[in-house]
């Protein structure tokens, strides 16, 4: 192994434990208000470790190669041709595709299966998408109001989505549970979401319903507050919705 590949491997381990402990210890995510969203985070931060090994050997020898291979001034000729090394070409390969298969898997599947492990929802939401506003709907609380500002949901409660819309593809998305879902004309989607923090969006904006899908000239605004309230407070917001839905 000539001295050019050693400083090479050098600098790519260097990289990689600093990166490795950056994965590892940086908090890289904003509010988790939902079980779905630490399953979502700790799928992110596991692929995360896997790709920085990936990431650091391409780095690595980027950088090597533009330092120690810089020429002063003009060349005169060109260098001589660097023939790749086979055995290495097909290692990178079999590791890259290795890991592309594995990831599939998991957190892929594994993590799609742990998303829809519990279908058996306490609470069920209705909501409809129209530009450039929502339309939430509670069928067992006899409740919907239409260009809703706000929608509340009990914490530690079992809630199910179910999304539509009525002109054009919507999607449906509270950053603060990591769960995104289109809401599309003529179709029923459905979503589950166990939030496990109280809050509103006055304490953290990702608590918000926001559209993720280019809808028209009024999407950006396309939003609404979510209230994760205690079992209590949630009926005292219903039964005051409702009195406001009838005046």
């Amino acid at each position: 192994m000539n001295r050019h590949a050693v400083y090479a491997a050098i600098l790519w381990v260097v990289l990689t434990v600093i990166g490795e402990w950056l994965a590892f210890t940086v908090n890289l995510f904003p509010l988790a208000a939902a079980e779905e969203a630490h399953t979502i985070d700790a799928a992110f931060r596991f692929l995360l470790i896997l790709g920085v090994p990936v990431a650091t050997l391409v780095l690595a020898l980027l950088f090597y190669s533009v330092i120690g291979f810089r020429t002063a001034g003009e060349t005169e000729q060109e260098g001589p041709p660097i023939r790749t090394h086979r055995s290495i070409t097909w290692l990178w390969f079999g590791v890259t595709t290795a890991l592309a298969i594995y990831v599939i898997f998991n957190p892929g599947l594994k993590g799609l299966r742990e998303l829809s492990a519990n279908p058996n929802a306490e609470l069920m939401v209705q909501v409809e998408g129209q530009q450039w506003h929502w339309k939430v709907t509670y069928p067992e609380y006899d409740l919907s109001y239409d260009r809703a500002l706000q929608m509340a949901v009990p914490v530690d409660t079992r809630v199910k989505f179910e999304l539509t819309s009525t002109d054009v593809i919507h999607s449906f998305w509270v950053p603060a549970f990591r769960m995104k879902m289109d809401a599309v004309p003529g179709r029923t989607t459905e979503m589950y979401v166990t939030p496990t923090q109280t809050g509103t969006m006055q304490d953290d904006t990702n608590l918000r319903v926001q559209c993720a899908e280019l809808c028209g000239t009024g999407h950006p605004n396309m939003q609404m507050e979510v209230l994760v309230l205690e079992p209590e407070e949630f009926e005292q917001w219903v039964a005051e919705a409702k009195m406001m839905v009838s005046n």
